[in-house]
């Protein structure tokens, strides 16, 4: 039992499982409230409760919960005032806060040991992904009409070009989903599953005797490093995706004008 117990503390892969909370059927589908559900509520309620709490008693000199919440609200709009302008600030902020929020809150709570990070789960990421796409090319059709179709004609090139270009702007259009999805999904699992592998080397050498006790000490200090490591690209990756989301929205707003 002690050796099942230490396979599964130290299977890199384990900590990426769902597993039922609260089981629950509805018309013959498992509709289970899990680990993964559990941390989702707390990615979204995390940053509505730390907003209301920095809101709650505002003050013409901020205390310091007022200064994080007023920090977190400038760097987004500048942020996004900076890739689409005052329209996008006024059409698309809370949608732009509201994920960056979310992802540095789950990627940031999914760093403490036995939580779960539903950014390492591609369907997470793919359906942030997939909102923005379809939030671009709906805002993009209904702002511009036929004139968002000059995204994929890019203008002052030479027509003879227009046979290269703009099969190339159509793939690269389409595929963004894939790659803003794929870049915060891959970033997260390979971060978590590289702390967790060195993570299990500092018991297994440790238990081998002296001399395995010594040798664990550079793995450990691999894992605070690691630690330290994945604490920036938590913030970093809610940066990229927030970031890649305003150009993507610059683009349903301003698509007429390329």
């Amino acid at each position: 039992m002690k050796q099942e117990t230490s396979g599964v503390a130290s299977d890199p892969m384990h900590q990426f499982q769902i597993a039922p909370m609260i089981p629950m059927e509805l018309a013959g589908y498992d509709v289970s409230f899990t680990n993964a559900s559990l941390f989702l509520v707390l990615g979204a309620a995390l940053p509505a409760a730390f907003m209301l709490a920095s809101s709650a008693k505002a003050a013409l000199v901020p205390g310091r919960m007022q200064t994080l919440g007023e920090t977190a609200y400038s760097f987004v709009y500048n942020m996004l005032y900076s890739s689409a302008g005052s329209d996008g600030v006024k059409k698309f902020f809370p949608l732009v806060l509201s994920l960056f929020l979310f992802i540095f809150t789950v990627n940031m709570v999914g760093l403490f040991a036995y939580n779960f990070t539903p950014t390492s789960q591609i369907i997470v990421t793919a359906m942030m992904a997939l909102l923005v796409f379809f939030t671009v090319i709906i805002v993009g059709f209904a702002k511009n009409g036929l004139g968002f179709l000059k995204l994929f004609v890019p203008s002052g090139i030479p027509w003879p070009l227009y046979i290269i270009v703009t099969p190339i702007e159509i793939i690269s259009f389409f595929s963004r989903p894939l790659s803003h999805a794929v870049r915060l999904w891959a970033n997260i699992l390979a971060g978590h599953i590289l702390v967790k592998v060195f993570a299990g080397f500092v018991p297994m050498m440790a238990e081998t005797g002296a001399v395995g006790a010594v040798g664990a000490i550079l793995p450990f200090v691999m894992t605070v490093a690691l630690y330290a490591l994945e604490t920036l690209v938590a913030f970093l990756q809610a940066y990229v995706f927030t970031m890649l989301t305003c150009i993507y929205l610059n683009d349903a707003l301003h698509a007429a004008d390329h």
